[in-house]
């Protein structure tokens, strides 16, 4: 089973295709109906077959692959800890096909418009806590104020963006949360992962020596992370409004007009379910960063510890 490396995803993730399936398995949404012993079951088996190299009792390659993307999509790469299910980039497509899909129907009121984006802001909050990258713990005061930072800039957002369109077509209106969603992600993943921009992320050589901790790293890690989690939500936000506008005009939901919220949400869902994955491969989860590049100080650390190395490499986070 030498040939079977459980460190390393099963597909090149040097290649736009590799990623793609790579995310597909990963962000499975029916990975996130896992029960705990079946979790922790696959733990066991990744465990013992990274320390004894021994194909498990009934398992073949297949098989033993299927178990470690299960415990991938559970456990916190850096931390090896079980992430909380919501928080779980499987759980995106059922969490974001339901509040996105209330985004763009209920958004006419003032009242709508700030419930549904603290919603989404804090169902946000909580994957980009989840899924950050390194394994320095958060204070839960500086947590706090980053929950807080982060669901004022979207409300703000949203409310400033809502007053500008009144007097436009509907179909305006309705992008709105579009909108809101793509300024609110640049202030709620950078605050949400403060800890990593604060304190670095840790940077490893190629053979997985930890050689520190980066800032800039950070930087570029969440800067990566921001842009995949705006394109991942233009097709559900921006697709779904203007097909149910055109439905909607062609008299599709005149008999039935309650029709109109399971549509949008089948179309929400849809998108979701595969902008997520997609977006995700946009760039490797693994990404590297040139020693010239770091921070001044581990710069010179690691010229003068490892004066071969011309990169570094680190989780970036989803």
């Amino acid at each position: 089973m030498s040939h079977i490396d459980l460190d390393k995803p099963r597909y090149d993730q040097s290649t736009y295709m590799g990623r793609a399936k790579h995310f597909l398995l990963l962000t499975n949404p029916m990975n996130v109906f896992a029960s705990n012993k079946q979790l922790d079951d696959a733990r066991k088996i990744v465990t013992e077959f990274r320390k004894s190299r021994k194909m498990p009792a009934g398992y073949d390659e297949d098989k033993l692959w299927a178990t470690k993307y299960l415990y991938d999509s559970a456990f916190h790469p850096d931390t090896g800890e079980k992430m909380i299910a919501i928080g779980r980039m499987s759980a995106q497509a059922p969490m974001n096909t339901i509040i996105t899909g209330c985004m763009i129907t209920f958004y006419k009121t003032t009242a709508a418009t700030v419930f549904w984006q603290w919603v989404n802001q804090t169902f946000n909050a909580l994957v980009n806590y989840t899924n950050r990258g390194g394994d320095a713990p958060l204070p839960t005061s500086q947590l706090l104020a980053s929950y807080c930072a982060a669901c004022g800039g979207a409300l703000s957002t949203a409310l400033f963006l809502n007053s500008k369109v009144k007097n436009l077509p509907p179909i305006y209106a309705s992008l709105v949360p579009f909108a809101a969603v793509c300024g609110a992600n640049f202030i709620n993943i950078p605050m949400m992962r403060s800890g990593e921009l604060l304190n670095g992320t840790p940077v490893f050589t190629a053979d997985g020596t930890r050689v520190g901790n980066s800032k800039r790293a950070a930087k570029y890690g969440i800067g990566l992370v921001c842009i995949s989690r705006v394109l991942m939500a233009v097709p559900g936000m921006t697709l779904t409004p203007i097909i149910t506008n055109i439905a909607t005009r062609r008299g599709l939901f005149c008999r039935r007009p309650l029709m109109v919220i399971p549509f949008q949400l089948f179309l929400v869902g849809l998108c979701v379910t595969f902008a997520t994955p997609l977006c995700c491969a946009l760039f490797e989860q693994k990404a590297s960063i040139s020693v010239d590049n770091l921070d001044p100080e581990l710069r010179d650390s690691v010229r003068k510890n490892y004066p071969k190395v011309k990169e570094v490499y680190f989780n970036k986070g989803l």
